[in-house]
C-alpha cells in the first residue's frame, strides 16, 4: 500500500495484465516510483484465462493425437482417454509457476502493489479500497473480456465463453464454436484432439479471416482432414436450448445442434463505469483512444493493451507498456509498427505471420509491383520427419524488401522470430538467402523460401 495519503507516485497503473505489469517493471527499472493496482491477479487475462492456459490445453491435445497416431512412427502405444482433472492440474501448475515468478519480479523491482478494484477519480488519481492513490501520470490498462452478440446470452452452462471453456469439467461430446478467429480455431483444435465433434460457425468467407487468404485455405484443408467441420460466409441468427444441448440457427435457416455452444466472437474493452469519460478521456465504442505514443487526449493519462484499439496480443501489451514507461522516464521512444508484430494461432497446424498480406501489398504498392512465392513444407526434411504439411508464403515488393511472411504447419510459431527480423529489418531475399540455416530444421524452410525468391532455389523447383 501507499506509505501515506501524501504519497505521489510517478506512475499509477490501473490494471496488472500484460501491458500494466510490463509498464510497472520497466518503469521501476528506470527509477520511477510506481503503484500497480489490480483487482484480481497480476498477469491478467494472458496468464490466467488466455495465452498460457489455452496453449497448455493445446499441448495436452497434441499429446493425445501423438498417442493415437504413434503407430505410424513405429511406436506401439494405446490411447485410453482424457483425464480432465489431470489436464487441469497440469494447466494450473504451469499458470501457478509463472504467477509466482511474476509476483517475485514485481516485489523485487519495489513496485507498490495494491490489490483492489480501482476507479479513475481524476486525471492524476485512482481510488481503490477507500483510498486515493495520486500519481504524476496514470496508465489505464484494464484489458478486455469475452464479447457476445446481441440477443445471445452467455450463461456459463450450455452457452459458454472462453473463460468457462478453460475450466470445463468434461470434454463435450459435441460443440459448436461461434467464431473462426484465433480463439475459435484454437478451442476447435484442442477439443477435436480431446475427442469432441466440433463445428465452427464463421460469418466471414474464411477461417482466421485476418490472415493471408492462402493461410486460411491451408488451415481449412487441414481442419477438413482432421474432421473439424465449419460453415463459412453466413452469419449467426439465434441460439436456443434443446432437450440436452443447444441449437444454433444461421441467417440462411441452416441449423446446427451440439452439447455446448462456445461464443468466440472476440473480446471487448473493460472501460465501463471506471471514470474514464468523467476524467475527459476520449473513447470510441468502449475503447480508449490513443496516439502512436499511447497518449490519450488527457496529458496525464496514457492507455495500453486490449483497452486500446490495437492488436489484442499479450506481446503487443508488453511493448506498449514498455513504450509508456520509457517515454515517462525521458528516453527516446519509437512508435510500434503493428504490421511488424508477429502473430501466431496455436491450432494444429499452427498459423504464423508477420508483415502484410498479399492482398494488402497489392493495395498499397499495385498488383504489378508485388511478387509472392510459396514454399511447400513437403520439401523440408524436418517437416517430413514430423509428418506435418503446410507452406511458407513470402510477399515481396518487386526488386525490394520482403513485406510479408505467412506460414502454416506444426511448430511454425517457433519460426516467426526470424520472420519478424526479415520484415522489420526490410531484408531483401538475396540477403536472407546468403545466411546459412541449420539442416535439418524447419527453420531451414525459411531460408529455402528466400533462396527460391532470390532466383537460386536449392530443394525446390518451379
Amino acid at each position: 500500500m501507499a506509505n501515506d495519503a501524501s504519497t505521489v507516485f510517478d506512475l499509477v497503473i490501473l490494471g496488472g495484465g500484460s501491458g500494466g505489469y510490463a509498464a510497472a517493471l520497466r518503469g521501476a527499472q528506470l527509477g520511477l516510483d510506481v503503484a500497480l493496482i489490480e483487482k484480481d491477479k497480476v498477469g491478467g487475462t494472458c496468464l490466467h484465462r488466455g495465452c498460457i492456459p489455452t496453449k497448455a490445453l493445446l499441448h495436452a491435445g497434441e499429446i493425445a493425437d501423438q498417442a493415437r497416431e504413434s503407430a505410424q512412427f513405429g511406436v506401439k502405444a494405446t490411447f485410453e482417454g482424457i483425464d480432465v482433472p489431470a489436464v487441469h492440474k497440469y494447466k494450473d501448475e504451469v499458470i501457478s509457476g509463472l504467477y509466482k515468478g511474476l509476483q517475485g519480479l514485481v516485489a523485487s523491482r519495489k513496485v507498490t502493489y495494491i490489490e483492489g478494484e480501482g476507479r479513475l477519480s481524476s486525471p492524476t488519481s485512482v481510488d481503490v479500497n477507500g483510498q486515493r492513490v495520486q500519481g504524476r501520470h496514470v496508465l489505464l490498462a484494464t484489458g478486455s473480456v469475452p464479447k457476445s452478440l446481441p440477443g445471445l446470452e452467455i450463461d456459463g452452462d450450455r452457452i459458454i465463453s472462453s473463460d468457462h471453456a478453460l475450466v470445463l469439467d468434461r470434454v463435450p461430446k459435441s460443440a459448436i464454436i461461434l467464431g473462426g478467429g484465433v480463439i475459435g480455431v484454437e478451442f476447435a483444435s484442442a477439443w477435436k484432439s480431446f475427442g469432441s465433434d466440433v463445428t465452427i460457425i464463421e460469418g466471414m468467407k474464411h477461417l482466421v479471416p485476418v490472415e493471408d487468404e492462402n493461410s486460411s485455405k491451408l488451415l481449412e484443408r487441414a481442419f477438413r482432414k482432421r474432421g473439424i467441420k465449419f460453415n463459412l460466409g453466413t452469419f449467426f441468427q439465434k441460439a436456443e436450448y434443446t432437450q440436452d444441448g443447444v441449437k444454433v440457427t444461421l441467417a440462411d435457416g441452416k441449423e446446427f445442434e451440439a452439447e455446448v455452444l462456445l461464443v468466440a466472437v472476440g473480446r471487448g474493452p473493460v472501460s465501463q463505469g471506471l471514470g474514464y469519460e468523467e476524467a475527459g478521456v476520449a473513447m470510441d465504442r468502449g475503447y480508449v483512444l490513443v496516439d502512436e505514443y499511447m497518449r490519450t487526449n488527457v496529458p496525464t493519462i496514457s492507455a495500453v493493451g486490449d483497452l486500446v484499439p490495437t492488436l489484442q496480443l499479450a506481446h503487443v501489451g508488453f511493448a506498449e507498456g514498455i513504450l509508456v514507461a520509457e517515454r515517462l522516464a525521458g528516453l527516446k521512444t519509437v512508435p510500434i509498427d503493428y504490421d511488424g508484430v508477429p502473430r501466431v494461432t496455436y491450432c494444429h497446424p499452427e498459423v504464423a505471420s508477420v508483415g502484410i498480406t498479399e492482398a494488402k501489398a497489392k493495395e498499397i504498392y499495385g498488383a504489378d509491383k508485388v511478387v509472392a512465392l510459396k514454399y511447400n513444407l513437403a520439401g523440408n526434411g524436418k517437416s517430413k520427419i514430423l509428418k506435418t504439411a503446410g507452406e511458407i508464403k513470402l510477399v515481396q515488393v518487386k526488386d525490394g524488401a520482403v513485406v510479408g511472411v505467412h506460414m502454416v504447419g506444426d511448430r511454425m510459431g517457433e519460426q516467426v522470430g526470424e520472420a519478424q527480423l526479415i520484415y522489420n529489418w526490410e531484408a531483401l531475399p538475396a540477403e536472407v538467402a546468403q545466411l546459412i540455416h541449420a539442416h535439418p530444421t524447419q527453420n531451414e524452410a525459411l531460408g529455402e523460401a528466400h533462396l527460391a525468391l532470390a532466383g537460386k532455389p536449392l530443394h525446390s523447383h518451379d
